[in-house]
């Protein structure tokens, strides 16, 4: 299960003294437990819980280091990043884009996409297809050339 990973590899960032990756989990681990404070004690979370909190700390972490950038504070921008190639590994594995116009261009075929104004349509059919295994930016890029060609 996912949150036993990450409690051991909270204690081993520990007894390492790997500082930013302890912080990072630690950072993880308590919005966990948030999250298991709002659901209720009763409630199990489950790894899709979990991936979906750690997909939303790497937005947010993303979105943080372009606005450093932006802000010319590269040194933190760099810290947010880094804290991103901590998370992303307890995420399934993304697809490459060539995977992703083989699922675009077979869902086209299924729902008989052509236009730009079925963009809601495919997108939808394309990311239940994906399950969390394509960011939807990405997706989103790939399907607006796919249905402006």
């Amino acid at each position: 299960m996912l949150t036993q990973d990450i409690t051991h590899d909270l204690t081993q960032a520990m007894k390492a003294r790997e500082e930013p990756k302890l912080s990072t989990l630690r950072m993880l681990k308590a919005e966990l437990q948030k999250l298991q404070a709002d659901k209720g004690k009763s409630y199990e979370i489950t790894d899709s819980d979990v991936q979906g909190v750690i997909k939303r700390l790497i937005k947010q972490r993303k979105d943080a280091a372009e606005q450093y950038s932006a802000g010319g504070a590269a040194e933190r921008a760099e810290s947010e990043l880094a804290e991103v190639k901590i998370l992303e590994p307890y995420l399934p594995s993304q697809l490459s884009d060539k995977d992703i116009e083989s699922m675009i261009s077979a869902a086209a075929g299924e729902i008989n996409a052509t236009s730009p104004k079925d963009m809601g349509k495919l997108m939808k059919a394309v990311m239940s297809k994906a399950k969390g295994q394509a960011d939807g930016s990405r997706v989103k890029e790939l399907v607006t050339a796919f249905l402006n060609k």
